[in-house]
């Protein structure tokens, strides 16, 4: 195990010996100026060591004992992490048995921290998962109002033209092309509403780009989905009040102030 070699990620390969990670095999590192070159005998895949919704940082693995590290003459890590895959992963069966296991070894040895992949996942995003209930929460309250906002003016608009319906229908519009005329007057105010949002969205988008994790903010395929649903909400948000008009008595409209 004294054997001058190391371990490298992927990421730091990169970083030094340019986009082909297998150009690292076989240069050298050290910890320090004071320190012995060390072999480089593998490249190791990026670990997200910080927490999986940050960016893996570049991670050097040095043996467990080295001579000349640190400015210390021998350097031993005492402390160790296994992992282990298994069906009975989080079973206390399954933690009674590595402490048996590691007994038979060496009895001295503690085992302490045992914790599955899924509860280091969760912990790990958390936060933000926090924040994005959160954040979801506050838009299907903004699209609420927004469906009751874009009612409340198509009915408004139906309630100042009441005169005008009834003269159409009089005349005989048929009722349809009056529902096709609120609407059409409802998704036009809704189109306006939903190109403004995009512009707002593409410029907030960016204060968010922290708690996003290889996605990026300004993805096509989200916009196309949000602006379909806002389309389709206004759609039956238009359709009641347009409806509604295409059902008014011609005689009661003309009498209306």
């Amino acid at each position: 195990m004294r054997l001058p070699v190391a371990l490298i990620s992927e990421s730091l390969a990169r970083e030094w010996w340019g986009g082909d990670p297998h150009k690292a095999l076989g240069k050298q590192i050290r910890e320090s100026f004071k320190d012995d070159w060390r072999k480089i005998v593998g490249v190791v895949a990026d670990l997200h060591d910080d927490g999986i919704d940050q960016k893996a940082p570049t991670i050097v693995y040095w043996p467990l004992l080295v001579k000349n590290f640190g400015s210390a003459p021998l350097l031993a890590t005492r402390n160790v992490a296994l992992v282990i895959r298994t069906r009975h992963a989080g079973s206390a069966a399954l933690f009674a048995r590595i402490q048996s296991a590691v007994a038979s070894v060496n009895p001295n040895l503690p085992v302490a921290d045992a914790r599955t992949l899924d509860w280091i996942y969760s912990t790990s995003l958390a936060r933000t998962n926090i924040t994005l209930i959160l954040l979801t929460s506050a838009g299907a309250m903004a699209l609420f109002l927004g469906v009751i906002g874009i009612y409340g003016v198509i009915s408004y608009s139906v309630s100042q033209r009441t005169r005008e319906i009834g003269i159409r229908l009089a005349l005989g519009c048929p009722r349809s092309k009056v529902i096709h005329l609120f609407m059409r007057d409802g998704l036009v105010l809704s189109g306006i509403g939903s190109a403004g949002g995009l512009i707002a969205a593409i410029g907030l988008t960016r204060l968010i780009r922290t708690l996003l994790f290889e996605v990026g903010p300004g993805g096509p395929l989200t916009y196309v989905a949000a602006s379909s649903v806002m389309i389709l909400t206004a759609i039956l948000a238009n359709f009641l009040p347009a409806r509604r008009a295409a059902l008014v008595d011609p005689m009661s409209a003309l009498r209306a102030e």
